[in-house]
């Protein structure tokens, strides 16, 4: 068996979003609810590191806590850097085969590591679409990743998942599929029109 969805293509974009970020954007707001820009690369920090433990299965501290369990943390230096490495380090690990097999631990929970590749695939993708449009940037991602998230969001309830998904946003069926994407995902496309 091989890996099943490559991480690249959401990395590449995330990656593109990250560099074109300037400092005075991090104290904007995002689409991701009551979340500013540097709190949200920070979460990023954190779990781009959190979830190449899980692909690596070294279940411990990085896998042990529960994002933000204490709200969100203040940005820290070195964040380019970090994520210049860290992102990439996450894609690698995810291209494993191992990496899809048996189970694992995020975020202090344990599930099935094809299911936290689609969560760590998920939070690549849909805060890359955060940042890019909180920062006025083109967000460009291939359709077979976007078709990837869309089909795992999609098996979540519509009402919304605390802690994970606000409630959906309705968009049209023909709209384009990043669009329902994030729609799903209780993000309005149109953001912050």
């Amino acid at each position: 068996m091989s890996a099943p969805t490559d991480l690249a293509p959401a990395g590449d974009a995330l990656l593109a979003t990250l560099s074109g970020l300037d400092d005075a954007d991090l104290d904007l707001a995002t689409p991701c609810a009551g979340t500013t820009m540097a709190e949200l690369v920070q979460h990023l920090v954190g779990l781009t590191q959190a979830f190449r433990a899980a692909a690596d299965k070294e279940l411990g501290p990085l896998t042990d806590t529960s994002p933000d369990a204490d709200g969100w943390p203040p940005l820290e230096p070195g964040w380019r850097t970090a994520l210049e490495s860290q992102v990439p380090a996450l894609v690698r690990a995810w291209r494993e085969d191992e990496a899809w097999q048996g189970m694992t631990r995020a975020g202090g929970i344990d599930l099935p590591a094809g299911v936290a590749g689609l969560v760590a695939l998920d939070e690549l993708v849909l805060h890359g679409w955060d940042l890019a449009r909180a920062s006025s940037q083109e967000y460009r991602l291939d359709p077979p990743t976007t078709e990837a998230c869309l089909d795992f969001v999609s098996g979540f309830d519509p009402a919304g998942t605390p802690g994970m998904f606000a409630p959906a946003v309705p968009v049209d069926p023909g709209a384009p599929a990043l669009d329902r994407l994030v729609a799903r995902a209780g993000r309005d496309p149109r953001w912050p029109g």
